[in-house]
């Protein structure tokens, strides 16, 4: 049932948002929105306490899975996400909201259910914490080609916007635990909760203020999500496959490039002053992909892999 916790938590926090979305937009008259940006860097802070020497050292030890995993992570997601909104024709910033989710990294959640599912944990790691320090380069850069007509894309802005949302309290976190490391291992452990605990709270504040909304074209975004999800899941295996990944790290990257980060997505959306629309999918996408990632990963966890005589990653 641990694998499953999150996702029951994400399941209620939603359901009560739908329900009742004046008690989570609104608290004492206080916007609950506002909240978002700082959550989403206490949960980079986090992170970053994590993080050390070894994460870099990583790209040494397996630089074809990296790189192989990198190219999967920013090609697949973007590309199937603008797809799918040719496909169902959403408005222009619900379509927005749909590519953003696509060319933002992976997730930490990503670390917990490869945990899971006996992947190759190091790579993982490895991979979130790149694709991470990335994304305030790339994400812009994808966001301006891929959604530039739907909504006004100013890179630069959206460039230092990202970088103060998770570059900078990523590297104050890996400083940190620089400087204080084994007498604050306490920290490192309850971080794990405080991102998760963060990330439900996120959803919460992003459904209910997009409730309207997710009344008229719901389903649609649901139907969507599970699909951009699913050939996340199908395609970053295969695609790691094809380059002669062996069946261990190629789910391993399945699972980085089939969940991404929908908080960061949220954030950014928060910070364009599109939550309500653009911060739609996100939270959607957010809620499916740890309900499939859990079953996903559990059934892994199931199936341990084949012997192979390929080279590891």
């Amino acid at each position: 049932m641990k694998g499953f916790a999150f996702t029951i938590w994400v399941i209620a926090a939603a359901t009560l948002s739908m329900m009742f979305p004046s008690y989570v937009t609104d608290i004492g008259g206080f916007k609950t929105e506002l909240l978002i940006v700082p959550l989403i860097q206490l949960i980079m802070f986090g992170m970053g306490t994590t993080m050390g020497i070894k994460d870099f050292i990583g790209v040494l030890k397996m630089p074809k899975g990296v790189f192989i995993g990198l190219f999967l992570q920013f090609t697949i997601m973007p590309l199937i996400a603008f797809s799918l909104t040719i496909i169902f024709s959403f408005p222009p910033e619900i379509a927005a909201g749909v590519i953003l989710i696509g060319c933002v990294p992976c997730g930490v959640s990503s670390n917990i259910l490869n945990f899971l599912s006996k992947g190759n944990l190091a790579l993982s790691i490895t991979l979130t914490s790149f694709a991470t320090l990335m994304a305030p380069f790339v994400t812009p850069l994808l966001m301006e080609r891929l959604a530039g007509q739907l909504i006004p894309i100013d890179v630069v802005a959206m460039i230092i916007s990202i970088s103060k949302m998770i570059f900078a309290p990523l590297i104050a976190g890996i400083i940190f635990n620089r400087i204080f490391g084994n007498r604050v291992a306490w920290l490192n452990a309850a971080m794990p909760l405080v991102a998760m605990a963060a990330n439900v709270f996120i959803i919460a504040v992003i459904v209910a203020a997009g409730r309207d909304s997710l009344l008229t074209i719901g389903f649609l975004l649901f139907l969507a999500a599970a699909i951009h999800n699913a050939m996340g899941f199908l395609l970053g295996y295969w695609g790691s496959r094809l380059f002669k990944m062996n069946k261990r790290d190629s789910r391993t990257v399945a699972i980085e490039v089939g969940l991404q980060n929908g908080g960061m997505a949220a954030g950014i959306a928060f910070e364009l002053g599109r939550a309500a629309t653009m911060g739609l999918y996100p939270a959607i996408f957010g809620t499916w992909m740890d309900i499939s990632g859990s079953f996903l990963a559990n059934w892994w966890r199931k199936t341990p892999v084949d012997d192979e005589n390929l080279v590891d990653s």
